[in-house]
């Protein structure tokens, strides 16, 4: 698993970041926190990948109906300011302790980026394109296919990148309700006073929000961008 990591750093990124993943790694192996942290690694791909499939449709449709936008906008709103662990309490006494609620709540507190991001990157895309690839009798699904979302690919990315961020950060904070992965050591390090353990599941915690930061922020980068460096 850490090579194929650590080959996706490097296929992203070079082999600085390859590099510094596999240090990285084989501090989270040495502090004996890897499985914590693959447990919770799995929980945030999963948690995107919901929070991805729902959010960018959603924001596809919020820039191409005023209406939606409007509706959605509140949503969103009251979605980001909610604190954190208030949403862990439904779901908890919906579906009880576990993985589930913590997938949940973690979909929920980290799909408002996708929605945003999406919408706004649409919306910059330059009205003179879009209507001269109308002029030309393009259907309405090829403009979005290849011109606007192409040309929003890096504000798209940067909505992905937040909403990992924000899955791994919930992800920790579900601990708290049985989810397992780094969250659960860290809310033993809090309760019993665990200096050490909180340090280890704490900066396996760092390692792997840098990781997932650094490889996400790659795939915003357009090949001009890297043709320009």
């Amino acid at each position: 698993m850490i090579a194929l990591l650590v080959f996706v750093a490097y296929a992203t990124k070079g082999w600085k970041l390859a590099l510094g993943s596999a240090l990285g790694f084989a501090v989270i192996y040495g502090v004996d926190q890897w499985e914590n942290a693959m447990a919770s690694f799995a929980l945030v791909l999963v948690a995107t990948i919901i929070a991805i499939v729902i959010g960018l449709p959603l924001g596809i449709l919020a820039a191409k109906n005023k209406y939606v936008s409007a509706v959605v906008r509140p949503v969103l709103d009251f979605l980001q300011t909610m604190p954190a662990f208030v949403y862990l309490i439904p779901f908890v006494m919906l579906l009880g302790i576990g993985v589930v609620p913590g997938i949940v709540a973690t979909v929920l507190f980290a799909i408002a980026p996708a929605v945003r991001f999406t919408e706004l990157g649409i919306k910059q895309v330059d009205k003179e394109v879009v209507e001269a690839a109308h002029a030309f009798g393009a259907h309405p699904a090829r403009i979005l296919g290849q011109i606007q979302l192409p040309l929003a690919r890096a504000t798209i990315m940067g909505g992905i990148n937040q909403v990992i961020m924000l899955a791994l950060s919930m992800v920790v904070i579900a601990g708290m309700v049985g989810a397992g992965g780094l969250g659960r050591d860290v809310y033993t390090s809090v309760t019993q006073v665990n200096m050490e353990l909180g340090a280890e599941s704490g900066l396996a915690v760092v390692i792997l929000a840098i990781f997932l930061d650094r490889t996400t922020a790659a795939f915003g980068r357009s090949k001009h961008d890297e043709v320009g460096k």
